[in-house]
């Protein structure tokens, strides 16, 4: 036998905030189990080994308990690496990159081969739970060209989901590199926060995520105290027409308000910097990122949670 004060780690008196969070996300556990979440993957979470190993990590945490997790990914930064290794000529326009179709031969290395199934290692390391989709696989996202002077960037024409709703039924993690397929059999390099609030959309997802490198949307990104815990479609609409999003948020925030007009419930933005911060936005009252609801309505009750455990539980939504 083994007394408490031989065990590593065991404290002499009971763990109370331990405890309380535990006790704080059961409710929350009730109200994800079974539902489909979209997670946009990028950033700094994804350029840092350790960071990307606690994210999924959370993942599969989050398989356990019942939700059907999408992943859609880009890979910027991979993507430059290879250019640069290559020594690729790389050209610009607008201050977007020009992707020709040489390029886009690159690109599709580095997002499908390269980044995809280092994710999908990265989970399968917990089990065989992840698979790799590439989003011209089964023309799962058709595209057509999204301005003809840079070349092979796509604008999103349709999602075609039955290829993921089979891995969802299946049990397995779909992890979606944002390439897609255009109808004259080419492929297409897609934004990846457009691509996740698409992909949201068309498959009826409960919540789409964006994990980024700032604690979520600011009214004055200049001033730290004007971060935004809860904010309404409709008041999300109103700062994106009125010019109020740094230019950095913008295609997020417009993947949101896509994803909530088709029907999605609630969308997400959050530091993937922050250790298990989709633990704690998705599991715990106060959340540490921004919030977006659907309604107006849902915005409220998140505002003035109901009191008792009992009645959160009644609680569906």
């Amino acid at each position: 036998m083994k007394f408490a004060t031989e065990t590593y780690g065991r404290a002499k008196l009971p763990d109370e905030r331990a405890g309380q969070v535990l006790f704080e996300a059961l409710p929350w556990i009730k109200n994800i189990t079974g539902k489909t979440v979209v997670i946009k993957y990028g950033g700094a979470a994804m350029e840092s080994a350790e960071l990307r190993a606690d994210v999924m990590s959370d993942i599969v945490l989050l398989k356990i308990l019942g939700v059907n997790v999408v992943i859609v990914h880009g890979g910027g930064k991979a993507i430059n690496r290879a250019f640069k290794r290559l020594d690729f000529p790389v050209e610009f326009k607008n201050g977007q990159r020009v992707t020709t179709p040489e390029a886009m031969d690159v690109v599709r290395q580095v997002l499908v081969g390269e980044v995809n199934q280092d994710l999908v290692a990265s989970i399968n390391r917990h089990g065989n739970l992840a698979v790799g989709v590439s989003g011209a696989d089964a023309g799962t996202l058709v595209c057509s060209t999204l301005n003809p002077e840079l070349g092979r960037v796509g604008k999103i024409e349709q999602v075609n989901t039955a290829y993921l709703e089979n891995l969802i039924k299946s049990d397995y993690i779909p992890v979606v590199a944002t390439v897609g397929i255009g109808e004259d059999g080419g492929y297409y390099n897609i934004n990846a926060d457009v691509a996740a609030g698409h992909v949201a959309a068309a498959i009826g997802a409960h919540k789409v995520i964006f994990l980024t490198d700032v604690d979520g949307v600011y009214l004055d990104f200049s001033d730290k105290d004007t971060l935004i815990s809860n904010m309404s479609l409709r008041e999300m609409e109103d700062m994106v027409a009125g010019g109020k999003v740094d230019s950095g948020m913008i295609p997020k925030l417009q993947s949101c308000c896509y994803a909530l007009r088709a029907g999605v419930f609630r969308s997400h933005v959050i530091n993937g910097k922050i250790p298990h911060s989709l633990l704690l936005e998705l599991l715990t009252d106060k959340g540490v990122g921004t919030t977006m609801h659907s309604t107006d309505e849902a915005l409220e009750y998140d505002a003035h949670p109901l009191g008792t455990l009992a009645s959160r539980l009644a609680v569906n939504n």
